[in-house]
């Protein structure tokens, strides 16, 4: 078996050392403008087959790199199913799959990988379909036996992606422009904003109920909408309805119970320290206060404040003058108290102890 493996391993390689030598011939009679073109047909063969909907990919890291991804039985299958693609290559649209595989490897528009976990972990039958960690393969030759293949290339952009870079600016300046929008345009944003919102929390609320009910009753792990959290998924994976299905064992009865009395017991906590009316309301009042401010606020509100607080400033640094001559006067009327020396107050307040206590002495 080992010398079946090493032969067919030889095989592959002089086949993709031919197709090397047949797109580097130095003696053949195309001219080198040809010969050009014809080193960018695999160019052309991998940008469709990337762009094409049929072959299943996946993105994953690979050395602190997300990089798309397929596997080898899938890219064999869509050839064979779909064998206009191969017209891009002209005189070399009759290779086998391997040696398409090959010849793009080659040109390193592809890259093998491998699993970066390569043992089952506990509680799962089997290893995962789709790896979420790569490493390269040491061995880069084509495969369709439990091989992942990495696009190397930077993928073209749509004219619709082009024309949403220029977006950007303008929604960061209408997001830091907010406070001056009309009183309507804010409610229409806030509303728009808070269901947005709403509606996210309540569906990752259902999906959790969901898997919860079903892990507890049947024991089947269903998660709808499996990859709506997922960091490594494309806009159209994010919003994939339908879970996956279930390789992991299913668990036991007393696993089952136990979350089961957990969520109860959660439950009932949650119901005996809900708050009350009056704190609901009391929480209420402070968030509509603050709503209401960002609301309700405008340049003229802002600048009216602006020159209250700095008229305020100068009334205290410079008091008027007129109310100081008035304290003044006041201070010279009939119950004004002279300005007597510190001594003689003190002579005036020793002499009055000294009555009340002749006084004392004289009634006893």
């Amino acid at each position: 078996m080992r010398k079946t493996g090493g032969t067919d391993k030889k095989r592959v390689r002089r086949q993709s050392t031919a197709v090397q030598n047949a797109a580097k011939d130095p003696n053949s009679d195309t001219p080198p403008r040809k010969q050009a073109a014809k080193k960018d047909v695999f160019q052309l063969f991998a940008e469709k087959v990337r762009d094409h909907k049929d072959l299943e990919s996946r993105w994953a890291v690979l050395q602190e790199t997300r990089v798309e991804y397929f596997r080898g039985k899938d890219f064999g299958s869509f050839l064979r199913n779909h064998p206009e693609v191969k017209e891009v290559l002209d005189s070399d649209k009759n290779l086998e799959t391997e040696d398409i595989g090959n010849a793009l490897l080659s040109k390193n528009l592809l890259v093998r990988c491998d699993r970066v976990v390569k043992t089952v972990r506990p509680g799962k039958r089997k290893l995962s379909t789709w790896p979420a960690h790569l490493e390269i393969f040491l061995d880069q030759v084509f495969s369709e036996q439990d091989a992942f293949f990495a696009w190397t290339f930077v993928k073209r952009r749509p004219f619709w992606q082009t024309l949403l870079s220029f977006c950007w600016p303008v929604l960061t300046l209408a997001i830091c422009l907010f406070p001056v929008y009309p009183h309507q345009c804010k409610l229409l944003i806030l509303y728009s904003c808070a269901g947005v919102l709403l509606l996210i929390l309540s569906l990752l609320l259902l999906r959790g109920a969901v898997f919860g009910i079903l892990y507890i009753l049947v024991g089947k792990r269903m998660w709808f909408f499996p990859n709506i959290l997922a960091e490594e998924a494309t806009l159209r994976e994010l919003f994939r309805f339908w879970p996956s299905k279930d390789e992991e064992e299913k668990p036991k009865w007393t696993t089952r119970l136990f979350y089961a009395l957990v969520a109860v017991l959660i439950i009932l906590l949650m119901r005996h320290h809900a708050p009350d009316e009056a704190a609901r309301a009391r929480y209420q009042k402070r968030v509509s206060n603050i709503i209401d401010d960002v609301l309700e606020w405008s340049p003229r509100l802002a600048l009216s404040g602006m020159m209250e607080k700095q008229q305020t400033v100068v009334n205290a640094t410079n008091p008027n003058p007129d109310v100081a001559e008035n304290q003044t006067g006041d201070s010279t009327g009939p119950d004004a108290i002279p300005d007597q020396p510190e001594a003689e107050i003190i002579d005036n307040i020793e002499h009055s102890d000294h009555y009340n206590h002749d006084g004392d002495h004289t009634h006893q």
